[in-house]
């Protein structure tokens, strides 16, 4: 009957608004009928185990929660369900009588703004990681905890779907090196389940396992009238959907990484973490992103047909070690350093710090946003006391990084010895590198800077050109022991950044 239908579907007359041109999208679980200013999305009536479609109650019931769920992060593009009524033969699209099928109505938009297609031509921008670092820390902050009795996010079952993809791979595979590889990843999985279980526990303890997308990826976030939309989540498994925050925003690094942009996936994690604050959870990240590769690594090697030839079966095997090696890469140990920043405001250091996140995978901390996460808005945020509480959370959060096994670089001006002090204390109790990056700049250039930063007023620090001046005349300079340990930084020189950059993978080759 589907055939039948989608073909009969496949008229003019049928739809209250003009129709441009039919085109048919078929996936293995739906029909997607675009018409030119509108979309009507038809599930299959199909049972893959982990979704089950074939009753037309069902297939409803699925519709509703796929238009409930996404405007959860879009704006009139999930329109409306509508029943399918008459015959397969001659259908009425929100007839009277008897469904005998449901669609879900969505606006449509044109393919090539999705973020995929973006990315293949090479349009994909700062601008864009940026916007979905915050939308998806804002969507992850209002999401729906799962309540604690719900056995969803518990070590078990995080654990479960990680073990099956181990299972479900080994048939497939007969080549030793690919089977040896398989071998080690799953005791590193292993291991560090063990390691991560009582972490596991603590994140669903503390409402961290929240009603997320559960698919976010490139092709599934587009540009409508120049924003980034982010749609079409899981809306066919719970436990795909009710996940780790971070499960939610380790897909997308993954799929960034996958598509060789390693700095944008590290500037996302590094601008999501500076909206959430949810640095306790950050050493699983790792973790999630090796599952989520080997998933993709397993569902490439589903595609391969029994009777495949040797072409075809060479070519499955290339996409599969492609996703294999990249969960191996996520448990090679890290080359750790805390570096900090030292200058007065709007010297540029927040962009010096950037590189160094974007270039070597630290992790930013921005005594800025720390500030106003600890005191709100509170008037004079750069008090003797308030600044003393800021740094001891710097050092706090520094500490949790680097546990985690992620670089730090502490973007703060750090004028004070003692604040240094501190900060290379910790450095030095977890065995990490530390690095002053002495940030320098002309004053007429912080001056435009700052002029910049007021106009634009989206920036987090509230510095003003007193403040700079009370900085200038108040810093305390390094020490001659501190200077051994800081390289001077022209922030206004570009090529200063790139030999910082270089000069740091000289002396820490593991990054």
């Amino acid at each position: 009957m589907s055939q039948t239908l989608i073909a009969a579907l496949q008229n003019p007359a049928l739809f209250p608004h003009p129709v441009e041109q039919f085109q048919v999208i078929e996936t293995h679980i739906s029909w997607v009928l675009l018409t030119g200013p509108f979309v009507y999305k038809i599930k299959k009536p199909m049972n893959f185990g982990f979704l089950d479609f074939t009753t037309l109650s069902s297939r409803e019931h699925f519709c509703q929660q796929e238009l409930k769920l996404n405007q959860r992060l879009t704006e009139n593009l999930y329109l409306e369900v509508l029943p399918i009524t008459g015959s397969a033969e001659a259908p009425q699209l929100g007839g009277e009588g008897e469904a005998i099928e449901y669609a879900l109505k969505m606006r449509q938009f044109p393919q090539d703004g999705l973020l995929s297609t973006l990315q293949a031509k090479g349009e994909l921008t700062t601008a864009h990681i940026d916007d979905m670092a915050r939308q998806i820390a804002e969507f992850h902050e209002k999401a729906p905890r799962v309540l604690s009795e719900n056995e969803l996010g518990s070590p078990e079952s995080v654990m479960a779907p990680v073990t099956q993809n181990f299972e479900q791979i080994l048939p497939f595979l007969s080549e030793k090196a690919d089977l040896v590889q398989l071998d080690a990843l799953e005791a590193w999985a292993k291991a560090s389940y063990e390691r991560l279980k009582p972490l596991l526990s603590q994140r669903k303890a503390d409402g961290f396992i929240r009603e997320c997308h559960g698919d976010i990826h490139l092709g599934n976030i587009t540009l409508i009238d120049g924003k980034v939309v982010i749609f079409d989540c899981i809306e066919f498994n719970e436990p795909f959907r009710m996940t780790d925050v971070y499960a939610d925003i380790g897909f997308l690094a993954m799929d960034l990484e996958d598509r060789g942009l390693k700095s944008l996936s590290r500037r996302l994690i590094s601008q999501y973490l500076e909206h959430t604050g949810d640095y306790a959870g950050l050493e699983l990240l790792n973790f999630y992103k090796a599952y989520r590769a080997l998933v993709r690594a397993k569902v490439s090697l589903f595609s391969l047909s029994p009777d495949a030839d040797h072409v075809q079966r060479a070519t499955t095997l290339r996409q599969y070690r492609n996703y294999a090696n990249l969960a191996e890469s996520y448990s090679a140990i890290p080359s750790n350093f805390l570096a900090i920043t030292h200058g007065v405001s709007a010297v540029g250091k927040s962009h010096v710090a950037m590189r160094l996140v974007e270039a070597l995978g630290a992790v930013r901390l921005r005594s800025d946003i720390e500030r106003k996460r600890l005191f709100g808005d509170s008037k004079d945020l750069y008090a003797a006391e308030v600044s003393a509480d800021t740094y001891k959370r710097l050092n706090e959060l520094a500490a949790v990084v680097l546990h985690a096994g992620f670089p730090v670089v502490i973007d703060a001006t750090f004028l004070k010895h003692e604040q240094r002090l501190a900060t290379a204390q910790v450095a030095e109790a977890t065995g990490a590198p530390f690095l002053i990056l002495d940030c320098a700049a002309p004053k007429a250039v912080i001056q435009g800077w700052l002029a910049q930063r007021q106009a634009q007023n989206q920036d987090p620090s509230d510095a003003t050109m007193e403040v700079i001046e009370a900085q200038l005349a108040n810093r305390e300079p390094l020490t001659a022991d501190e200077t051994l340990r800081s390289r001077h930084v022209e922030t206004n020189l570009s090529g200063d950044l790139d030999k910082l950059v270089t000069d740091i993978r000289q002396y820490l080759p593991g990054l």
